[in-house]
């Protein structure tokens, strides 16, 4: 990798911890929530959410979906600033991404958060053999539906199974404990839609 590559691949990083940095505080204070008072909700040592504000490390996926859940919004809504157009171009270098470094799990966001919709569009990818973890139960309201564009993928839904091939799909009520994990070869790769549209 260049020089020039290197430094914008960063500067990218550098920009998305900023906004998840604002955004998790932001999100926290209209709630009135002390640092205390997150870390209780979420199950988020307060010294980890410390660390998420003031734009110091990047989060487990597993830990940004309980800090979403617990202050009542979305991954996505915790990954980028509300947009206020009704026509809005999100070019590829500006999608976030948020990289698991253990796994190698990818998400990138790719709907724009728009407030009042709740609406989460995402592209996932997994390497071979590898899983997301688990994600804790959303509120009762909340819709997930899943495309696999390439691989074989696995959907761990409270105590059910279900195995996904290349073009599946899946719905489900994300009410209940939820994990993906990658069971083919070679990477894994799915969109995921999350609808809490019913929620507002």
């Amino acid at each position: 990798m260049s020089e020039a590559v290197r430094s914008s691949v960063n500067d990218n990083v550098s920009e998305q911890l900023r906004v998840l940095a604002e955004e998790v505080r932001r999100h926290r204070k209209l709630r009135a929530l002390s640092l205390e008072g997150l870390s209780a909700l979420s199950g988020v040592s307060r010294s980890m959410i410390s660390k998420v504000e003031r734009g110091e490390t990047v989060p487990s996926t597993g830990t940004l979906s309980r800090l979403a859940e617990a202050l009542g919004t979305t991954f996505s809504q915790l990954m980028a600033h509300p947009e206020e157009q009704e026509i809005i171009v999100i070019p590829a270098a500006r999608q976030p991404i948020l990289s698991d470094a253990e796994s190698g799990y990818t998400r990138r966001c790719i709907s724009p958060v728009l407030p009042a919709r709740g609406i989460d569009w995402v592209l996932n990818t997994l390497p071979e053999g590898s899983s997301t973890g688990e994600f804790v139960a959303h509120r009762r309201g909340v819709e997930e539906y899943i495309y696999v564009l390439r691989g074989r993928l696995e959907a761990a839904v409270g105590e059910r199974r279900v195995l996904l091939a290349e073009r599946d799909s899946l719905y489900f009520q994300a009410d209940a404990t939820h994990a993906f994990t990658n069971v083919g070869e070679g990477e894994c790769e799915y969109f995921l839609i999350i609808d809490s549209g019913k929620l507002r």
